[in-house]
């Protein structure tokens, strides 16, 4: 193996929860620094480590990369050279299965789920593993929306990252057709390969899933297929409100919401707000730590 490096930041839950966050939201990142987030130990779930790998020793720009994630809560960052060692097979260590509701998401670590839907995700540039709260979340509430009888032909999962809840959407519902997009050209590739891994089909017919890079709504194949009868958006609670109205114009009448990446609080309630306004009511809500994930429902007479 050739020589890799590994950068650590230790920091409270909620501080590595918010890096890994704002990661999602950074446009252009050097697609050689693989990061991931995990807790130090069960016994101690507040203690956090923020890990980076990276093929070469890393200089003042990968270090100063991952110290920007942290904002105002600059922890002590450390490096490492890792002898002989597969850097990208290190950076999924920690990163346990996850069961949420029907679905079993893996690493190639780990070995399927005879019982359950299964998902091989290995760690990648993009956001979406299924490790954090808010993705594990909206796996259960999209397991919960299939419970509740919805019928889905037309789906769309906006901010994808690794295509996982598009995945989910078509496993629940195999003869919808969905859209997914991401405003980060990395996840292009990334998608590609774990559609091949998980044997799903990329295509534009029902029963597959296309794969397009757009700022939030702005493409025309997402607004030529619309309007969907549910919408996923696992991204940050100002991009949600920001595009309230947009989804409002995409959703149809009656058609569902899934929105998460928002704090339970004060975020949860800017979003709640900026929804109802858009012509949007609540129909579920659960918590996942302190992150909200909400199922929102169109109202017929559209306000």
């Amino acid at each position: 193996m050739s020589e890799s490096w590994k950068l650590t930041a230790r920091a409270p839950k909620r501080v590595v929860q918010a890096a890994l966050l704002a990661h999602d939201d950074i446009e252009e990142w050097d697609p050689e620094l693989v990061i991931a987030g995990r807790e130090l130990a069960e016994e101690r779930p507040e203690d956090w480590v923020l890990e980076g790998w990276y093929p070469r020793k890393p200089g003042k720009d990968q270090i100063g990369a991952l110290a920007k994630l942290f904002a105002d809560d600059q922890p002590d960052i450390s490096i490492e050279r890792l002898e002989d060692e597969d850097w990208v097979a290190l950076s999924q260590q920690g990163a346990e299965p996850i069961r949420a509701g029907p679905f079993y998401v893996r690493t190639p670590a780990h070995e399927p789920d005879p019982d359950a839907m299964n998902f091989l995700i290995p760690a990648a540039l993009a956001f979406g593993t299924g490790q954090h709260q808010t993705t594990t979340g909206c796996l259960e509430m999209l397991a919960r929306l299939k419970r509740s009888g919805l019928r889905v032909r037309d789906a769309a999962d906006i901010g994808t990252g690794t295509g996982l809840l598009g995945f989910a959407t078509l496993a629940l519902w195999p003869r919808a057709r969905i859209t997914a997009s991401d405003i980060d050209p990395v996840c292009a590739p990334v998608i590609e390969e774990n559609a091949r891994l998980n044997a799903i089909q990329l295509g534009a017919k029902p029963g597959m899933m296309t794969m397009v890079i757009a700022d939030g709504m702005n493409d025309p194949l997402i607004e030529v297929r619309a309007p969907y009868d549910l919408l996923v958006a696992n991204i940050l609670a100002g991009p949600l409100i920001d595009l309230a109205r947009d989804f409002a114009a995409a959703v149809q009448r009656g058609g569902s919401l899934v929105l998460s990446g928002l704090l339970a609080g004060e975020q949860e309630g800017k979003v709640r707000r900026a929804y109802r306004r858009a012509g949007f009511r609540l129909v579920e809500r659960m918590q996942r730590d302190d992150w909200a994930i909400l199922w929102l429902r169109r109202r017929a007479n559209g306000r």
